[in-house]
């Protein structure tokens, strides 16, 4: 298997909603956010496949040292094989990858974020750096495009959050703010038990419907971001949120029953949403 036949590969096992957007691209872009995608996957799996924190600490630091002999010319990895050579072209620097890499880290560090500004830097390293390097590969003329792609980035992570709570809590992890948690009376016990159905109080549709009007208003703000110039090079990136924006959606009228289930879109919706926007934006 060739590093672009591996990178592919990983791309569309993943099943992310990701994968359709880069569908519509013309082939070299496709192969240069197929083969970033494909670290980032990488890079996520060893921290939630690991069973030992140890043993994922140790693969982060191996990533580390690929990143630095990768830009030193000389990459080991398929997935660093397929990316190098798009990375001069598109901008993408060592201290993106590190940054991933940074986010990732944090997983193993911590499972609770006291407020929304420490999930913001979390949001940061997993999401709005990618938004950066996608929003790079894409096509950008305006600076401003890069802060339409990290306020996109932190918009699709902070759906992400809201999809997966019941998954998240069986690893132990909470990612919904302690102090918005107090602010609502839920605790965090009752989470992490993920007692459904019962344990859909009130209150926890409460705090959700509260997470969600957030996720809502960051993809508008990211949207407002957006200079016409690049409006549509940047395509991509709106397949992605009316794709997570139709899913917050679901979440949404479904009364947020996320802590015994994952909701999805399946691939012939995602596709069709993508095909939506691509006409819709003409």
């Amino acid at each position: 298997m060739t590093p672009q036949e591996y990178v592919q590969d990983k791309a569309a096992r993943s099943g992310s909603s990701f994968y359709y957007a880069f569908l519509f691209l013309p082939p070299p872009k496709r192969a240069a956010i197929t083969a970033f995608y494909a670290f980032c996957r990488e890079v996520d799996d060893v921290v939630d496949d690991a069973l030992d924190p140890g043993v994922a600490a140790a693969k982060l630091a191996w990533w580390r040292q690929e990143v630095a002999t990768s830009f030193a010319g000389q990459p080991s990895h398929p997935v660093t094989k397929a990316l190098m050579p798009h990375t001069a072209l598109h901008g993408i620097a060592a201290s993106h990858l590190a940054a991933v890499i940074d986010g990732c880290e944090m997983d193993l560090q911590q499972t609770r974020y006291l407020d929304f500004a420490g999930l913001e830097r979390y949001c940061h390293l997993v999401a709005g750096v990618v938004g950066e390097v996608a929003a790079n590969i894409f096509g950008r003329t305006q600076q401003q495009t890069v802060d339409y792609a990290h306020t996109l980035g932190r918009a699709l992570q902070l759906t992400n959050i809201i999809r997966d709570v019941g998954d998240d809590a069986r690893r132990g992890r909470i990612y919904l703010p302690m102090d918005e948690l107090q602010r609502f009376g839920v605790k965090a016990a009752e989470i992490l038990q993920r007692q459904a159905p019962w344990g859909y109080s009130e209150r926890f549709t409460e705090l959700m419907r509260f997470q969600a009007a957030r996720a809502q208003q960051t993809y508008d703000d990211a949207l407002a971001l957006l200079p016409p110039e690049d409006r549509a090079a940047q395509r991509p990136g709106l397949m992605m949120a009316n794709i997570y924006r139709t899913l917050l959606r679901e979440i949404e009228a479904d009364g947020f029953q996320v802590l015994h289930q994952r909701t999805s879109l399946t691939p012939l919706r995602k596709l069709w949403i993508a095909v939506r926007t691509t006409w819709q934006d003409r």
